[in-house]
C-alpha cells in the first residue's frame, strides 16, 4: 500500500461537512481536523500511484468546501539499528 497525506484548506462554515464527506470518498482511510496552515488532513492509501492522483482530483479536489490541497507521498522510515526493515513500493 501507498499512504499520501493530503493537507486541506477548506472553507470555515464547511470544515465538519467537508471531514465527513471526505470520510466517505474512496481511498481516502482518515480525516483529521487540525488547527494552523491547514484545516483537514486526509490519508490516502491506495495500491498504486496512479490512484493517488484520481483520488485527489477526482474525489478530494470535487468535495464541497475544498478550497486547495497539497499532496505528500509518505515513505515509511526506520531507525538505523532496524537491520531486518527493508523498502518497497506497494505490497
Amino acid at each position: 500500500m501507498i499512504t499520501a497525506i493530503v493537507l486541506i484548506q477548506a472553507e470555515n462554515s464547511r470544515i465538519p461537512e467537508t471531514a465527513q464527506a471526505l470520510a466517505d470518498t474512496d481511498g481516502v482511510a482518515e480525516v483529521y481536523s487540525c488547527a494552523g496552515d491547514v484545516d483537514l488532513i486526509a490519508i490516502v492509501r491506495v495500491r498504486d500511484h496512479e490512484r493517488i492522483a484520481e483520488v485527489v482530483t477526482s474525489g478530494i479536489d470535487k468535495v464541497a468546501g475544498v478550497v486547495r490541497t497539497t499532496t505528500h507521498i509518505a515513505f515509511k522510515s526506520y531507525s538505523s539499528a532496524d537491520v531486518e526493515a527493508g523498502f518497497s513500493l506497494g505490497e
